[in-house]
């Protein structure tokens, strides 16, 4: 099961991530949070707000707030071609 060991604030809406399978990357949630119709997230649209987030099996910000690890794999990795099967079984393209 995908899970983030690791994450760390990067600046802007990145953030630096470490997942169990020993792969790290960045993560760039701008366009996700920014854009978001879902309403939990625009707070986070704050970037004070956005940097409060801890890890617990994926990134959270709070008890309700939290994104998949296999999203955020997604968005760290999305340009890698050998990873095109895994994301088109996920759903995310």
């Amino acid at each position: 099961m995908l899970s983030i060991i690791d994450a760390n604030y990067q600046g802007d809406y990145k953030i630096s991530v470490e997942f169990n399978d020993n792969k790290n990357g960045i993560v760039d949630l701008k366009d996700f949070i920014i854009n978001s119709k879902i309403q939990p997230f625009k707070k986070l649209q704050n970037i004070d707000n956005f940097k409060k987030f801890r890890v617990d099996y994926t990134i959270k910000w709070n008890d309700d707030l939290d994104l998949a690890p296999e999203y955020l794999y997604f968005k760290a990795f999305e340009t890698d071609s050998n990873l095109t099967n895994k994301f088109q079984e996920w759903g995310y393209i």
